[in-house]
């Protein structure tokens, strides 16, 4: 990880983005404190697969009768 004092860093945006490679970090510094970090994000996006949320939502119970007061907004 690289560090940088966040004066250097506001002159070079630019070209501290363009370096960066997805995953590094650069930390901006102030009187030697961290202040923030510069993270690229990943271009690759996950695919999404049918199935991929099974087991993750849990009906505990069947509740129809709330439906009721939305007859006017159900098709």
């Amino acid at each position: 990880m690289t560090t940088i004092p966040i004066g250097e860093a506001s002159s070079r945006l630019s070209e501290l983005i363009d370096q960066l490679q997805p995953g590094e970090e650069i930390e901006l510094t102030r009187n030697s404190e961290t202040i923030a970090r510069l993270v690229k994000n990943s271009t690759q996006k996950q695919t999404r697969h049918f199935g991929l949320g099974k087991g993750k939502l849990t009906i505990l119970a069947d509740d129809d009768e709330h439906l009721d007061h939305f007859q006017d907004y159900l098709p």
